[in-house]
This record gives C-alpha cells, structure tokens and sequence, in this order.
C-alpha cells in the first residue's frame, strides 16, 4: 500500500477542515512548497494536492499555486478541486500534473467524465466519492465541497461506470475526514470485497502506523492522509514501509555521518 500525503489549499494556505466543515478550518504555518518538499523528503512519490476553494465553489482560487506546485517532477501530484471539464484537466495534466481527480462531476455528470476517461486514459484521472454513512450504514455520496447530499450510493454512482473504465477510486469518509478518529476499516473492506478490480484511495482519520497497516492489510491501493503526517503524529521509521522513496536506516545513517 503506498501513502499519499495530502495538501489542502484554501486561500493559497495551508490547511485542514474537521469533517469537511469550511468553519472548522486549521491552519498550518508552512507555505505548500516547502510542504511539498517536506514530503518529497520523507519518501512520498506522489501527493494529493486539494483546491478546497474550487471544490466549494467550482471557481479555482488556487489553481496558480498548485500550477507551480505542478512543476516540481520530483514527485507526482495528483490534484484535484472543483475540475468541471476536459480544458481544465487537459490545463493540469499540461502543467506538469500526474493524475487529476474529478469529484463532483463525477456524480452529476457521468457521460461527460466517461469521455474524458477515454480521452486522458484511465491512468490519468481519479474519481472521488466523498461519503456519509446514512442510518442503515450505507455509503451516500456528497458533493459541491461536501455540502449537497446526491440522493445516490457510493454503489449507485460507481454502477454509472462500466467495469474496465475506471481504475482509481478515492472515498473519503466525510465523518472521519480531519478528526483523527481512524479510518473507517469496514467501509473499505466492503468497496474492496464490491469493486476488487478498482484501486482504491482511503481517505479520512488516519492517525497513526497501525491505521495505516489495518488498511494495508484490506489491499486498498493507497491511504491519504492529511492532519496526521502535518502535525508529524506518526514517527519516521513506522511510515517507511509505505514511502517507496523512504531512505534506509543504513543510508540515513551514511548521511548524518558524512
């Protein structure tokens, strides 16, 4: 399983909302390039860059920072936030971006994102469902940012695609996302057991190196994380594992003598 840490962008900040709330905003002292290089550092290949404005609002206030972010290939970006259209991937995959992820178009406009599928290739794009579990326990989609409820199932949205179409799927657990709570362990072990041809993304309440092994060991593709890996809660040595650019201990070592 690899991680993938997450850059949440608002106002050209750094920050993390509590359960997707915009009014439960924290926000971190580090501007995102050298947060960005923190992580490049630490051994991450990829990271998750979040326009949270755009994901709000559909307008994206900080595209031209994650443009620049977009130039560091050193590291492979996979950005996402308010993306509405296939000028607006083709911009990000322009500028240097790996992977695009598509969220509420998702949802609200299958046949258009099957075409961009087709055109960028299925390697390129992400699709993003953003959950909260309704009193049965099932998974409903939200879009717009978080704030507009669907009416579909994480089931029913994903039916809209045929298999072979897609191949990474983020799902975020909007009542764990930023709260430090634990990822929600059941509701990925059922998308994986429904969808196993998928790659799947964990997102939301990673907190530490036993989250991250519990989630391994479901076979979920990747586990993004966000507050965990700002606030350094997790120790070096217990994220390498899932860091492929991680330095050896004998290696770190080698550098701190030399």
């Amino acid at each position: 399983m690899l991680l993938i840490p997450a850059i949440d962008l608002r106002n050209g900040r750094c920050v993390r909302l509590y359960q997707g709330d915009f009014a439960a905003e924290t926000g971190y002292a580090v501007v995102p390039r050298e947060l960005l290089r923190r992580y490049q550092l630490l051994g991450a290949r990829w990271v998750h860059v979040v326009d949270l404005d755009g994901a709000r609002t559909g307008i994206g206030s900080n595209r031209a920072t994650i443009l620049e972010l977009a130039q560091e290939r050193s590291v492979h970006l996979q950005v996402g936030g308010g993306v509405r259209s296939a000028s607006e991937i083709a911009t990000l995959l322009g500028a240097g971006a790996a992977r695009v992820v598509v969220g509420s178009a998702a949802v609200e406009q299958p046949r258009a994102v099957l075409a961009w599928l087709r055109q960028f290739g299925r390697e390129r794009l992400c699709l993003a469902f953003d959950v909260r579990l309704d009193a049965h326990g099932e998974p409903c989609v939200q879009t717009r940012g978080w704030r507009q409820a669907s009416g579909l199932t994480l089931w029913q949205a994903l039916a809209r695609y045929p298999t072979g179409t897609v191949r990474h799927v983020l799902c975020t657990d909007i009542a764990r996302d930023g709260a430090l709570a634990g990822p929600n362990l059941e509701l990925y072990a059922r998308v994986r057991a429904r969808c196993p041809q998928l790659c799947w993304q964990a997102s939301g309440g990673v907190r530490d190196a036993a989250d991250l092994a519990a989630l391994a060991q479901l076979g979920v593709a990747a586990a993004v994380s966000g507050r965990a890996l700002l606030e350094k809660r997790i120790d070096r040595q217990e994220l390498r594992p899932y860091l492929p650019g991680a330095s050896s201990p004998a290696s770190t070592s080698a550098t701190a003598a030399s």
